[in-house]
């Protein structure tokens, strides 16, 4: 067996990553799919791994121990940047938007169960490769993999990042048909005589980042004093978090260790936009989180198991088509009507299936393609990113940790 210290697994994680970018950056339908250079890395990676396993060459172990603290401070990075006053931006829509996914997530549960319970297995599995994978995206499913391990649910963190990475390929095939064929249908056109991409784009940077309270010190030139604020606010958030994710295990509930961090990241993050006293510098915090994300995502995927996913192929395939066909019925008799019916709503509703299929890049990516043909959304722009990026996660991992309690 060939043992990687922490720091040969650091370096050999980014090392993947760098590859994974390479890759997507030379292969057309990689760039298209929007899958992240991190899970492409991570996964050459653990084919090879596998390879070398089968042929009894090498049997390859990895240092884990920062995975866990990489994922929490990703979500504490979320936590930071989920402002009350951004969800009071998009208006009435916005929580709207956020209902409809939170009552598709619980949808997802239910039609994974049904098809765990079907082929004889335990009801978590059918929670994992729904809700968990698809409207949690990679990130959270591999959060909450440990959780589901020690429930009962065999090869869960295999499992989960399998239905991710096939629910992202499936979000960004069908996510620009799906809202086609309701502007198609409906002879919806968006305001063609502007410049489409410049348009959406514009609008979509001036109004999440003006409502972020990205302050910083015009004379702190090399920005190291606001990168150490946000990297201490982030480290407080965590520290403390770990104290209220102690309370919530002595209290009997089944919770990933992120959440704790996370709700206190809001918490400072609402605080300081009330009374201005730390003055976080948000866009600071958010590169620190997409940083120990990547890693995260690098590291835990090289580590996966891939051999033991044979036994599950077939529930994964069936609950995935279940899955894309029930989201595409409620985009087109839900989504698209409760959200108006009109040339923004046929474009959230892309944004929709991206992110409740795969993850917010997926929605953006299939938000971007349609304005490029047809007209910017300046309103779509506005609600998807923001419940996709942030709201959805908190919603989601109410309930996953409910149907994870429940069935356990």
């Amino acid at each position: 067996m060939t043992r990687f210290d922490l720091i040969q697994t650091l370096a050999l994680g980014g090392f993947a990553m760098l590859v994974g970018r390479a890759l997507v950056r030379a292969t057309p339908v990689l760039g298209r799919y929007n899958i992240p250079a991190a899970v492409v890395g991570g996964l050459l990676a653990a084919l090879l791994i596998t390879a070398l396993r089968i042929n009894n060459t090498v049997v390859v172990d990895f240092d884990t121990s920062l995975q866990a603290p990489l994922m929490t401070a990703f979500f504490t990075s979320i936590g930071l940047g989920a402002s009350l006053s951004l969800l009071r931006v998009g208006s009435s829509q916005a929580l709207l938007f956020l209902v409809l996914a939170s009552i598709l997530a619980i949808a997802q549960n239910l039609i994974g169960i049904g098809v765990a319970i079907a082929f004889g297995e335990t009801p978590l599995l059918g929670v994992l490769m729904s809700s968990t994978a698809l409207a949690g995206g990679p990130a959270t499913s591999l959060a909450f993999a440990p959780q589901f391990a020690a429930a009962g649910v065999p090869a869960a963190e295999s499992l989960a990042i399998a239905a991710a990475m096939a629910g992202i390929v499936l979000g960004g095939l069908f996510g620009g048909p799906i809202a086609t064929q309701l502007l198609e249908r409906h002879g919806l056109k968006g305001p063609l005589g502007r410049s489409a991409r410049k348009s959406s784009n514009q609008f979509e940077v001036t109004n999440l980042e003006k409502h972020r309270d990205d302050t910083q010190d015009n004379h702190d030139e090399d920005g190291l004093r606001d990168a150490i604020k946000a990297l201490t606010v982030l480290l407080v958030a965590m520290a403390i978090g770990a104290i209220l994710s102690e309370v919530f295990i002595k209290v009997g509930l089944t919770l990933p260790g992120y959440v704790g961090a996370m709700l206190v990241g809001t918490m400072i993050r609402n605080l300081d936009d009330r009374t201005g006293w730390i003055r976080i510098p948000h866009d600071l915090a958010a590169r620190i989180g997409a940083v120990c994300l990547t890693l995260f995502l690098v590291v835990a995927l090289m580590n996966l198991k891939l051999w033991e996913l044979a036994s599950l192929a077939l529930p994964l395939i069936v609950n995935l088509v279940l899955q894309l066909i029930a989201v595409a019925l409620f985009c087109g008799w839900v989504v698209f009507r409760l959200m108006g019916r009109d040339y923004d709503a046929a474009v959230m509703t892309g944004g929709f299936t991206g992110f409740m299929l795969g993850t917010t890049a997926n929605a953006m990516a299939v938000m971007r393609t349609i304005v490029e043909r047809f007209g910017p959304a300046p309103r779509a722009f506005l609600v998807a990113p923001l419940v996709g990026a942030f709201f959805i996660d908190f919603t989601n991992a109410i309930i996953i940790t409910t149907f994870l309690n429940f069935f356990s």
